[in-house]
């Protein structure tokens, strides 16, 4: 036992000598405690045992006709407290450096209460330019994000992921360019789940990336002033859904790929105590941001299964106003609407592919102080499914489903 003690006092002594020996660098540590209590009325497409929060579950009748998603359901959760550092370092020639390391207690999966990385990047900044490498937030995702209390942050009609990327900005006068090169790690593409040609199931997985050899690409511009952000982008995704395919007892090497451009633009300002933020986001395949969509089949090689694909197309918008500072009410407004294939699918692989349109409309009201945030938030989402569809996956008829939503949050930042 005295040994353990003197190893860990060496290794201690050692930290505190390797910290003394970093001259140029400076740390700020911050965080935060964060409480959220929800209740729903109904079942929903969530992760997180309900914490990230999409939308209402279609009806699913039991033998009886009884909808078993008309469930009501709620908890309380601190998994999204979080901690981090931010670093500024020494100059690299005429570079300033610094970095970020972030991390909560999502865990992934069913696996909760573990750390999660959420942030870790480095940075190299030239004044005109700047040069970040690691994960942050995907660029669809961006600098113009709604103001709720809901973590789902907007999702599913704010794309929301943190991604891997090489992401370069040059800024001149009111204007920056940002391009950025994206890979995917905790949020995932899409795909199937089998390599038995023909089968529709899914999974996530990043064998879809990581075999496309080809990451995804955003490039967009914004015009920026102390009270404005106003701009838009383009991103290009491209992935192997497979490499073989299982056709009875054969088994075929394939070639296949499935490639979506998407657009987005968006708009804040901010006003002293005011807020209005928007986005508007024209998705091809973006099931790695959290939001619905996919692709569709639309042929089948009869001999080897080689499938070629087609994305599917949506259209979602968010609008958010808030005013105030100790006392901040705040609104938000979500649709979202699936315009189906280009062409003719035969079958469709993705989340959400059985809805039509979704509305959300949210209210709610926080009471800001020093280091505390306290707020209470009510959210209505109607869901229309699709009853029918045309041979372009578009649904041509639909019912509607509601989900009514209460948070509760308490946070203390540090």
């Amino acid at each position: 036992m005295k040994k353990k003690y003197l190893l860990l006092a060496a290794l201690v002594g050692m930290s505190a000598g390797a910290m003394a020996q970093k001259k140029g660098f400076s740390y700020k540590f911050y965080g935060q405690v964060r409480a959220d209590l929800f209740y729903n009325t109904r079942t929903n497409s969530e992760t997180v045992d309900g914490l990230f929060y999409m939308y209402p579950l279609d009806k699913l009748p039991d033998a009886d006709g009884n909808d078993l998603n008309d469930q009501g359901n709620g908890n309380l959760y601190a998994l999204y407290s979080r901690v981090g550092v931010d670093v500024a370092g020494p100059m690299l020639g005429k570079a300033r450096t610094s970095a970020k390391v972030e991390v909560d207690f999502r865990g992934s999966g069913t696996s909760y209460s573990l750390f999660r990385l959420r942030h870790a990047y480095f940075n190299l900044d030239w004044g005109t330019s700047a040069l970040l490498v690691g994960q942050t937030w995907h660029p669809l995702y961006g600098d113009v994000a709604p103001e709720i209390l809901n973590l789902n942050m907007g999702a599913p009609f704010q794309p929301f992921s943190r991604a891997p990327q090489v992401r370069y900005r040059f800024t001149r006068k009111h204007f920056q360019l940002t391009a950025s090169a994206i890979w995917q790690s905790q949020y995932l593409s899409v795909g199937p789940a089998s390599d038995k040609a023909g089968e529709a199931s899914t999974s996530k997985s990043q064998n879809f990336i990581k075999n496309s050899c080809v990451p995804e690409f955003y490039v967009g511009m914004d015009y920026r002033r102390p009270e404005l952000i106003a701009g838009a982008g383009v991103h290009v995704s491209s992935i192997r859904p497979r490499t073989k395919s299982v056709v009875g007892s054969d088994t075929y090497k394939v070639d296949e790929r499935v490639t979506g451009v998407s657009a987005e633009a968006h708009l804040k300002f901010t006003h002293e105590r005011f807020l209005l933020s928007a986005k508007s986001v024209l998705g091809t395949n973006l099931t790695q941001t959290s939001t619905v969509g996919g692709y569709g089949i639309t042929s089948v090689d009869p001999r080897t299964g080689e499938q070629t694909y087609t994305p599917l197309r949506t259209s979602a918008t968010w609008l958010n106003v808030a005013y105030g500072k100790t006392w901040r009410p705040a609104l938000f407004f979500g649709y979202l609407k699936s315009l189906g294939a280009s062409t003719e699918v035969s079958d469709v692989l993705g989340t959400g592919t059985n809805l039509d349109q979704l509305l959300n409309a949210t209210a709610e009201l926080t009471y800001n102080r020093s280091n505390w945030k306290l707020g209470a938030e009510y959210s209505l989402c109607n869901a229309w499914y699709g009853d029918e569809f045309s041979a372009k996956a578009k649904a041509l008829s639909s019912h509607t489903v509601m989900n009514h939503r209460v948070v509760m949050t308490a946070i203390y930042q540090f």
